[in-house]
């Protein structure tokens, strides 16, 4: 069978406005380079920030800002590209800073709750590119940090719900063509290869509420999280992948199983 890396998506920022990318490299045991690198803290001190930001260990997701507790921020767009980090809002440009200046980092963090007064004040943008803000990074360990989604598997759940489930929904970093619905729950365990690169693969990726939000906008009136727990009994759509070398992946690029 030919399966095929049909798009590639990072977020540099945590959970929030996934980019399209034509090609991204991967690092051993770490995942794609420069995805989720920042996060927002939330409601915490800046002490706190900063202790959040060197080490894994005292981050909470209830302490960071995410869609699941923040879901105003989906209509936003982050952009990061040549050390700036630009915020957008419907394609127009509202702020653009350095990362490295702790005063511009501020600057944005300022403007965020002046445009959006319910977020859970004070917040604080965290860098980190040693230990990313993934979900998965825990005591100083970063595994199975990057998604392969399968196309099939959330076609077969549209059919059987009825309704339009936009692929964006489920924030994967790699979407892929070929397979039939459902089967890449048979490769949890197993090493694939994706342009001659190794990957292991680890295990479901369980989901949240942030899936019931229509991408790009703030409007959660569907709720798909309960739809895929009735549908099929879990919450679970994609699969977590460890890198176990170095390399570059590319749109296109065919998946093998090796194991």
């Amino acid at each position: 069978m030919n399966y095929l890396i049909s798009s590639i998506y990072y977020c540099p920022v945590k959970t929030l406005s996934f980019q399209s990318i034509d090609s991204c490299n991967v690092v051993k045991n770490l995942g794609m380079k420069n995805d989720r690198i920042f996060a927002f803290s939330r409601g915490v001190k800046f002490e706190e920030a900063i202790s959040m930001e060197k080490n894994p260990n005292e981050r909470k997701l209830n302490n960071l800002l995410t869609l699941k507790n923040s879901p105003v921020l989906n209509k936003y767009n982050f952009i990061y590209k040549d050390d700036k980090l630009s915020l957008y809002l419907k394609e127009k440009k509202i702020i653009s800073i350095s990362t490295d200046s702790h005063e511009e980092r501020n600057l944005l963090c300022k403007k965020l709750v002046d445009l959006e007064s319910s977020l859970a004040n004070p917040i604080f943008l965290l860098k980190n590119t040693e230990f990313p803000f993934f979900d998965t990074t825990h005591s100083n360990n970063i595994f199975n940090s990057i998604s392969l989604v399968n196309l099939n598997s959330i076609r077969d759940f549209e059919k059987k719900i009825s309704k339009k489930v936009e692929f964006e929904r489920f924030r994967g970093n790699f979407y892929f063509e070929g397979l039939d619905a459902g089967k890449e729950r048979d490769w949890i365990g197993k090493v694939i290869k994706i342009n001659n690169i190794s990957f292991k693969v680890e295990k479901n990726i369980p989901r949240c509420v942030a899936i019931n939000l229509k991408p790009k906008t703030d409007d959660h009136s569907l709720n798909l999280l309960q739809s895929l727990k009735k549908t099929y009994n879990h919450f679970d759509m994609g699969l977590y992948l460890k890198s176990l070398e170095d390399g570059k992946i590319n749109v296109g690029d065919s998946i093998e199983l090796s194991q």
